[in-house]
């Protein structure tokens, strides 16, 4: 009996196939640049409309109660408010194409200068902070995980939920004057006055790290019971593998997959509790910048904060998307 000959693939066949693989990708990058086109246009407009929703006339606002009616002129004239706002949004956008987040209307500074100034305190205090999370949170939730499978330990697991639930409610500001009353006034372990310096950060980094730290080791915490629960966790225990290995091989992929979105969120929130830290600690950075900037009344600087914070934030949940899709191929189909 003839067994029949194996079908050839010819070059048109391997050029379709290799086009079928690389499809998901392509509408994976293509809905994910959809969405972050949206953002952005939907963060510039909001941007833009931050002086016309101020209440009263944003222009005597600047000025004060006591400025003149000529002060109030020029103040609207520099903020462009007496063009039609169909206008002052065509010219809006026209400056930020240019690189124009306009002029600080306190220190007459470019706010794109100022930004460049205090943006990497901002950044470094939240990479700091993430990497607390990461550090601490990743480990805990590993290990309660592990002693709660199938039922074990449902103390440690009691008080770990406790723990976690009132310390991810924690706000920074509560957190940050706890810290400086044990660690910097009774132990004298840390400076008070925050800083540029890795010794003045590290203090507010752990304040601005406390709750997304109990966030994450319980999602951590919850990813590992999961997975430990499968059946092919049963089946690699039947087999007798050690346990650093059934970690590292079954569990730690899988869990690490699973945390890698949140993480990405927990950075963007991260930028955010940096807003308040930064005033509780005095840090020189966009946080204290922003708040100064809003009781001053300054609206260009506070625009440019929010849009550069808010770029910052569709960029970093665009680059997580990306290495969720290299890292779990099963995102690319919407599965996983």
């Amino acid at each position: 009996m003839s067994t029949l000959p194996a079908p050839r693939v010819t070059f048109r066949g391997r050029l379709a196939l290799r086009r079928t693989a690389r499809t998901p990708w392509r509408s994976y990058l293509i809905g994910r640049l959809v969405g972050v086109v949206l953002l952005t246009v939907l963060l510039v407009v909001v941007t833009f409309l931050i002086v016309h929703l101020v209440p009263g006339d944003p222009a005597r606002n600047v000025v004060g109660i006591n400025g003149s009616a000529e002060q109030v002129a020029q103040v609207r004239q520099e903020l462009g408010l007496t063009q039609p706002l169909d206008l002052q949004f065509i010219h809006y956008v026209g400056h930020l194409l240019q690189g124009d987040l306009g002029t600080s209307l306190v220190t007459s500074q470019p706010v794109s200068v100022m930004i460049g100034q205090r943006l990497p305190v901002t950044a470094e205090l939240s990479s700091l902070a993430l990497m607390i999370v990461v550090i601490v949170g990743f480990p805990i939730g590993i290990v309660i995980g592990a002693l709660m499978r199938r039922g074990r330990a449902k103390w440690a697991g009691s008080v770990f939920t406790v723990g976690a639930s009132l310390g991810g409610a924690m706000p920074e500001y509560i957190t940050g004057t706890i810290l400086i009353f044990v660690v910097s006034l009774s132990l004298h372990l840390l400076p008070v006055q925050g800083g540029t310096s890795l010794s003045e950060i590290t203090l507010p980094a752990e304040a601005v790290a406390f709750a997304p730290t109990a966030i994450f080791a319980r999602l951590v915490r919850n990813e590992t019971a999961s997975v430990l629960n499968q059946e092919y966790i049963t089946t690699a225990l039947s087999k007798r593998l050690p346990s650093w290995r059934l970690y590292a091989t079954h569990v730690l992929p899988n869990v690490v997959t699973s945390t890698l979105t949140l993480g990405g969120l927990l950075l963007v929130a991260l930028l955010g509790g940096t807003v308040i830290t930064e005033n509780v600690f005095n840090i020189p950075g966009l946080g204290t910048e922003i708040v100064q900037a809003i009781l001053q009344s300054d609206y260009p600087s506070v625009q440019g904060i929010i849009l550069v914070l808010g770029a910052l934030a569709i960029v970093i949940t665009l680059a997580v998307d990306i290495v969720l899709g290299l890292v779990d191929p099963r995102t690319l189909n919407g599965r996983g």
